[in-house]
């Protein structure tokens, strides 16, 4: 009897409308139950976090895939204002960003990033990312307790 496998809702921080596609194909080739939410820029993040107008009923996701190139805020600031937040700092965070300079993997790191990973090219590329993304956060490890209110 094979067991259910758990939905877990990801909020994508993704500005380029191709990188999106590519992530929502690959989450289904992939057949991980995620419920993905998208929002296109740092302050959108932000404001859906903090359920802010037009996010008032969402849920806190339990993983954000940010990119770190973003208009306005960028995934810096959205990464200092999750994880100086004593109500969002839990929530896991996997910067997904076309960088891979040791500057920015070192600054994610010191400011409390769970990963850093350089976006994979190709949807197969992305389907094992995704695979993995499902075997450490889903399979394995303990994500935090979603919080209501």
């Amino acid at each position: 009897m094979t067991q259910k496998k758990r939905t877990v809702d990801i909020l994508l921080v993704e500005d380029n409308k191709g990188d999106v596609a590519l992530a929502k194909a690959a989450f289904l080739e992939a057949d991980f139950p995620a419920n993905i939410h998208v929002v296109r820029n740092g302050e959108e993040a932000i404001s859906y976090l903090h359920r802010h107008p037009p996010y008032e009923a969402v849920v806190h996701p339990d993983l954000i895939l940010l990119d770190l190139n973003l208009p306005g805020k960028s995934g810096f600031d959205v990464l200092d204002a999750v994880k100086g937040n004593p109500e969002l700092r839990r929530i896991p965070i996997v910067i997904l960003t076309t960088s891979s300079a040791k500057e920015d993997i070192e600054k994610t790191y010191d400011m409390h990033a769970n990963s850093f990973t350089t976006k994979p090219s190709g949807i197969e590329r992305f389907i094992d990312f995704v695979q993995s993304l499902e075997s450490f956060w889903v399979q394995n490890a303990h994500l935090p307790p979603k919080r209501h209110g």
